[in-house]
């Protein structure tokens, strides 16, 4: 069992008590589906090759490898889940990268206060470390863009969507009550991908994060992209990358594109593994959520997804948990060796907790069976897609 998951914790009262660590986004559930391919995607790279800092000294993000490029711009064409023609393609280290560069963007040269950074609660539980990490001067962050009352101010608003935690989907909240002009705007869709939500149309926003690890499941090449209207914000995104890693690894640049190549060349028979994966899970998860008076989960719309041609429900990465008793949802999981991350860390109530819907089986399984002993109810386990 992968000890990324699975901690071994020896105290005087108990020994040897796993702890189901479920609190992280690690998108291991598609694993089983690339091990399937074998050799498909494996790739050689001699010792003379990619040897130069240089990719191409002709597009804005110099160091963008033009095979991911085109691949990228190929993906999105045949989801169609958001407009990459005409925009600029800025490639970073995980869309982690991707977000301090675009707050730098957005944000200098700077004035004489830093820029607000707010999202709507219950917000990525990162959001507010990422942002105030270097202690810029530039920007800094400013919590939820409900209660957001500088009215005159200049704001950053990221938006999320489909939203991690909750899988709802969301729009910008300031411009709805016609706040101050200076107001810019970040889209994190890292998820908006077939398996977890319907398609329901080409997003077209100023700048929009997007990371391997949530399309395909390849979070260890740490490979992230933006599509950016902006040419000058694509250049200020560009140098921030390139101040702080004199660009992005060459190698995990071709790894993604040949594993984007091939999900290219074979629609839709990956996004239907993982819709069908995700939507097997959510049933199990909904199934024990049930037979309880314990937990309550969101409902979501069933919609049409362009990509499928079907009317689709969400099927989020992430399941938020709400205790109907509000009871402190993090501890209540606890006490069954369930590690997950409590709603505070979100901007939400204690009563909420993040759980992740993308391990490997074998942890879900074992999550399914602790969180049926909190409710005293059963599930049969049955075998999983990815098995």
């Amino acid at each position: 069992m992968d000890k990324f998951y699975v901690l071994i914790i020896a105290n005087k009262q108990e020994d040897n008590c796993d702890l189901i660590l479920i609190n992280r986004g690690d998108p291991m559930a598609f694993e089983a589906f690339w091990r399937k391919l074998g050799d498909k995607c494996t790739m050689v790279i001699s010792g003379s090759d990619l040897m130069s800092y240089l990719s191409d000294m002709g597009n804005v993000c110099w160091f963008l490898v033009p095979e991911l490029a085109e691949a990228i711009n190929n993906l999105h064409h045949g989801v169609d889940n958001a407009v990459s023609d005409g925009r600029h393609i800025v490639i970073g280290t995980g869309s982690t990268q991707l977000y301090q560069a675009a707050l730098y963007a957005l944000s200098s040269p700077g004035g004489p206060e830093p820029i607000s950074v707010v999202s709507a609660a219950p917000y990525y539980s990162q959001y507010p470390a990422e942002t105030d990490y270097l202690r810029s001067g530039l920007y800094k962050w400013d919590g939820d863009a409900n209660t957001f009352d500088k009215n005159n101010g200049a704001y950053i608003e990221v938006i999320n969507s489909p939203n991690n935690p909750d899988g709802t989907i969301r729009e910008a909240v300031l411009a709805k009550v016609n706040r101050s002009a200076e107001g810019k705007l970040i889209h994190d869709l890292a998820y908006y991908w077939p398996q977890y939500t319907p398609i329901t149309g080409a997003a077209d926003h100023d700048i929009m994060l997007f990371t391997l690890s949530k399309c395909t499941g390849h979070a260890g090449s740490r490979i992230g992209w933006a599509l950016v209207k902006d040419t000058e914000v694509a250049r200020k995104m560009t140098r921030f990358i390139e101040l702080g890693s004199i660009g992005v690894s060459k190698e995990s640049q071709l790894r993604a594109a040949k594993i984007l190549g091939i999900v290219c060349d074979d629609y839709p028979n990956f996004f239907e593994y993982g819709r069908r994966l995700m939507s097997e899970r959510w049933n199990m998860l909904r199934q024990v959520i049930r037979q309880s008076g314990v937990f309550g989960l969101p409902e979501y719309p069933l919609e049409y997804c362009n990509f499928t041609g079907k009317f689709t429900n969400s099927h989020p990465g992430f399941a938020w948990l709400e205790s109907k008793e509000d009871e402190d949802c993090e501890k209540l999981l606890r006490a069954e060796r369930i590690m997950a991350r409590g709603g505070r860390r979100f901007g939400a109530d204690a009563k909420y907790a993040r759980v992740s819907m993308l391990s490997r089986e074998e942890i879900f399984n074992i999550f399914l069976e602790r969180l049926s002993a909190i409710q005293g109810g059963s599930i049969s386990n049955g075998k999983h897609l990815g098995s």
